[in-house]
C-alpha cells in the first residue's frame, strides 16, 4: 500500500525566484530602479539591499559571462536613470537647448554609466564559473569594486551615486558608513554586495538563525547612535542666500543679491577672528586687477576690482576672512586686443583690508556643464554645456590646502568635486577642514540630498569637518563622523553659526588613499578562492 504524495505550495520567496528566472531582462532593470531607492532623498536601504541580492541572484543563475554582463547592464540603465534624475531639471534652467533634451539625457548618460555594473557582473561570472552562492559573493563584490573605482576616472570621471550610499545613516548618525575610515567608499560598496548576496544565499539555505544574525548587524550599524561630537574654536558665518537658479545670471539682480549676502553675514558676536563662508558663484564681480576694462565695465562693480574687493572686505568685518565663490579670467589673444580665453570656476579669499590672501581654482569641471567635450562635433549640433557663457572652463591644478593662520588651515572642494572618493585632499599638507561652496540651484528636489549625502562620506572617509554653503540649499555643517551639526534646508534664506568641528587625526584612508580600496578588493578575491575551494558539501544548501 503506498502512501498518498502531499504536494507543498511552494513559498513565496520560492514563487519569486521562479518568475526572476524566467524573467531575467525584465527582473534586472526593475531590481536596478528599486536598488536607487536606497539613495537620498528616500533612503530605503532596507528595500534597496534586498534589489542588489536580486541582483547578485540573475548573475550566479546566468549562462555565461556575457549573459551576465547583460544583466547587470539592464541594472545599471535602470539604476542610473533613476538615480540621476534630478540632472533634467538642469536642462530647464539653460535656453540654448529644449528643456525636453535632459529627459532624454538622463537615460542616455544611463547606457554607458551602466557599462560599469555590466562589467562587474560579466567579470564576476567569468570568474566564479562554478560554486555556491556564497562563494560567488566574494568574487562579485571584489568586481563591483573595480566598477566604480574605473567608473570615478575612465574619460574624466563620474563617481556619482556609489552602491555604498545607500549605507549611510540619518543626519545625526553615520550610518554603516562608519567603516569608511577603514576601508574606503568603492570597497564598502562592495560591502553592500556581498551582505546582500549572502543574506539571500542564507534565507535560500533556509538558514534563519544566520540570516536573521546578519540582518540585525546591519540595522545596528544603520541606527547607531553617533553621541556627542567635540567642539571647536575657529567661529564661522555660513551663508545661504536662497538665490532662485533662474536669476544666478540675472544682471539686474546682482546689486540685490549682494545686498543678501551681506545682510546675512552681518556680525553677531564679539570674536577675534571668523570666518565667513559663501556660495559658489557667489558674485559676478572680477576680482583680480589686471583684465582689460570691457570686462569690468560689464560685470563689476563699479566697473573697478578694487572697489568690489573692498566692499567684500568690509562684510568680512575686522578679524574677518571672506571666502566665496567667483570667477577667474585667463587673458590671452594679441597684444593689440587681448581676450578671455578660458575661465577658473575659484574660491577668492578676503580678508577684512579688501585684500585677496588666497585663491583655489576648480580641478574637477563638469563635463556638458562647465564645458563641452567633443566640442567639434557636437557644437555643430546644437549642444552646448549648460553653465552660461561662451568661454570654457580651465581646470585647476586639483587639491590645494591654503594655510590662513588663525582662521587654520582651509581644504578647498567646489560642488561637483567633493563626490570622488580619495581626491578631495593634499595628502602632503593636511588640512583642518574642507570649504565646500555650492551651487544645488540646477538639480531638482533629489540632486541636493544626494549631494550633501556624499560630502558626509569625504568628511567620514578622511576624518575632516566640512562647511557647505549654497545658493538655495541644502548648506550644512558636518563634522568628521559625517554627523550633520547644523543646516539649512532648500529655499529658504539665512545663515549658521557657530565653531567649526575639530578634526579627527588622519584616518587609515586619509594615509593610503585609493590604495586602501584596491587592497580590500584583493582581500575580497581571496575570500573567494578560499570559499570556492571549500567541500561541496558545506554548501550543499546554498
Amino acid at each position: 500500500m503506498h502512501e498518498p504524495q502531499i504536494r507543498t505550495r511552494p513559498g513565496p520567496l520560492m514563487r519569486a525566484g521562479r518568475w526572476v528566472d524566467a524573467h531575467p531582462r525584465i527582473a534586472a532593470p526593475v531590481f536596478g530602479a528599486v536598488a536607487a531607492t536606497g539613495f537620498p532623498p528616500l533612503e530605503l536601504w532596507w528595500v534597496a539591499i534586498p534589489a542588489v541580492a536580486g541582483l547578485a541572484w540573475l548573475v550566479w543563475r546566468s549562462a555565461n559571462w556575457r549573459q551576465a554582463a547583460l544583466i547587470g547592464w539592464l541594472f545599471g540603465v535602470a539604476h542610473f536613470t533613476v538615480t540621476n534624475n534630478w540632472i533634467a531639471t538642469a536642462f530647464t534652467y539653460q535656453a540654448n537647448m529644449p528643456a525636453a533634451l535632459g529627459w532624454a539625457a538622463v537615460p542616455l548618460l544611463s547606457l554607458y554609466l551602466a557599462v560599469w555594473p555590466g562589467f562587474a557582473a560579466g567579470a564576476a561570472r567569468a570568474i566564479a564559473r562554478r560554486g555556491s552562492l556564497t562563494a560567488f559573493g566574494f568574487a562579485f563584490a571584489a568586481c563591483w569594486i573595480a566598477g566604480e573605482w574605473f567608473r570615478s576616472w575612465v574619460f574624466t570621471g563620474y563617481a556619482w551615486g556609489p552602491l555604498s550610499l545607500m549605507l549611510l545613516g540619518t543626519f545625526s548618525r553615520p550610518g554603516a558608513a562608519m567603516l569608511l575610515p577603514w576601508i574606503g567608499t568603492y570597497a564598502l560598496s562592495g560591502v553592500v554586495v556581498l551582505v546582500a548576496t549572502s543574506l539571500l544565499a542564507l534565507l535560500m539555505a533556509r538558514r534563519w538563525i544566520g540570516a536573521g544574525a546578519l540582518a540585525a548587524v546591519v540595522a545596528a550599524l544603520m541606527l547607531w547612535p553617533a553621541g556627542q561630537g567635540r567642539q571647536g574654536t575657529l567661529p564661522f558665518t555660513l551663508v545661504q542666500p536662497n538665490i532662485p537658479q533662474e536669476e544666478i545670471d540675472d544682471p539686474t539682480k546682482f546689486e540685490s543679491q549682494f545686498a543678501t549676502l551681506a545682510k546675512l553675514s552681518v556680525k553677531r558676536r564679539d570674536v577675534s577672528h571668523r570666518i565667513v563662508l559663501w556660495p559658489e558663484g557667489a558674485i559676478p564681480d572680477y576680482l583680480r586687477p589686471g583684465y582689460p576694462q570691457r570686462y569690468y565695465d560689464e560685470l563689476t562693480a563699479m566697473g573697478d576690482p578694487a572697489f568690489a574687493r573692498r566692499r567684500l572686505g568690509y562684510v568680512a568685518g575686522p578679524g574677518g576672512l571672506l571666502l566665496l565663490g567667483s570667477i577667474d579670467l585667463k587673458i590671452g589673444g594679441n597684444a593689440n586686443y587681448p581676450r578671455a580665453v578660458g575661465a577658473y570656476n575659484t574660491i577668492t579669499a578676503i580678508d577684512s583690508k579688501g585684500k585677496i590672501v588666497g585663491g583655489y581654482a576648480k580641478a574637477h569641471l563638469v563635463p556638458y556643464g562647465e564645458y563641452l567635450p567633443m566640442k567639434w562635433l557636437l557644437k555643430p549640433l546644437g549642444l552646448s554645456r549648460l553653465v552660461s557663457g561662451s568661454i570654457d572652463f580651465i581646470p585647476g591644478p586639483g587639491p590645494r590646502t591654503l594655510d590662513f593662520g588663525p582662521w587654520g588651515k582651509a581644504g578647498m572642494q567646489i560642488c561637483y568635486e567633493i563626490v570622488f572618493s580619495g581626491r578631495v585632499i593634499d595628502e602632503a599638507n593636511r588640512p583642518d577642514y574642507i570649504f565646500n561652496p555650492s551651487n544645488d540651484g540646477w538639480f531638482g528636489a533629489w540632486g541636493p540630498p544626494q549631494h550633501l549625502a556624499q560630502a558626509r562620506m569625504r568628511a567620514i572617509e578622511d576624518g575632516l569637518p566640512i562647511l557647505r554653503s549654497t545658493t538655495s540649499g541644502i548648506s550644512a555643517v558636518i563634522d568628521a563622523r559625517g554627523v550633520v551639526r547644523a543646516h539649512l534646508g532648500r529655499r529658504v534664506a539665512g545663515r549658521i553659526d557657530g565653531l567649526v568641528p575639530p578634526p579627527h587625526a588622519p584616518t587609515l584612508f586619509a594615509q593610503l588613499g585609493i590604495w586602501l580600496t584596491l587592497i580590500w578588493g584583493l582581500l575580497l578575491m581571496g575570500g573567494w578562492l578560499v570559499a570556492s575551494r571549500l567541500p561541496e558539501r558545506y554548501w550543499r544548501r546554498t
